[in-house]
């Protein structure tokens, strides 16, 4: 990107822990999310004209969550809502005893389509190797655009990506890393 000078610069896109303590930034940007997204999703405000996220205190009471918040040149451009290493119980098709997830993930409008959200996606899978697990609701075809994208990039085309229909989930799931059946002969 040129700055004013017409010199070249590289911005940068910094990843960290949200803490509790800015849990209203989390809850701010959770509201412009659930805006973008009830398009695909639906859903509604309440009669105080906000969206509900019945998960955000959790991010921080439960061990294996962790809120992130994402930068770019030190302004807030979106957030990730991982869970990390979590059993099998949570995951739908990793195989792998152990599995990431993003459960969220949101950039605002005026750092998208400009490599920021790929970018902020390869961070966090450098920072948490291991197997992991994509999910997108079947309307957001976006989403899922973006995530076959970016993860075909990650991952050289080493991941698969399968569309459930069933009561936990309905919509596309990616899943690639440490996992046994993840392997293309």
């Amino acid at each position: 990107m040129l700055n004013r000078k017409g010199e070249w610069r590289r911005e940068m896109v910094e990843i960290n822990t949200i803490d509790y303590e800015d849990k209203h930034v989390l809850h701010n940007l959770m509201q412009l999310y659930r805006y973008d997204s009830s398009e695909f999703d639906g859903h509604e405000l309440t009669i105080h004209g906000l969206y509900l996220y019945k998960y955000i205190d959790h991010q921080w009471t439960d061990t294996y969550r962790r809120p992130l918040m994402i930068k770019v040149n030190e302004e807030i451009a979106g957030f990730a809502l991982l869970m990390l290493d979590v059993p099998r119980e949570f995951v739908h098709v990793s195989e792998a005893p152990r599995t990431n997830i993003i459960s969220d993930f949101f950039i605002v409008r005026k750092y998208r389509n400009k490599g920021y959200g790929k970018r902020a996606a390869f961070h966090v899978f450098d920072q948490f190797p291991g197997a992991w697990e994509i999910r997108q609701t079947l309307a957001n075809k976006p989403a899922n655009q973006f995530w076959n994208r970016v993860i075909d990039s990650y991952t050289e085309g080493m991941y698969r990506e399968m569309i459930l229909n069933e009561e936990r989930w309905t919509g596309p799931i990616q899943v690639f890393g440490e996992e046994p059946s993840n392997t293309l002969e």
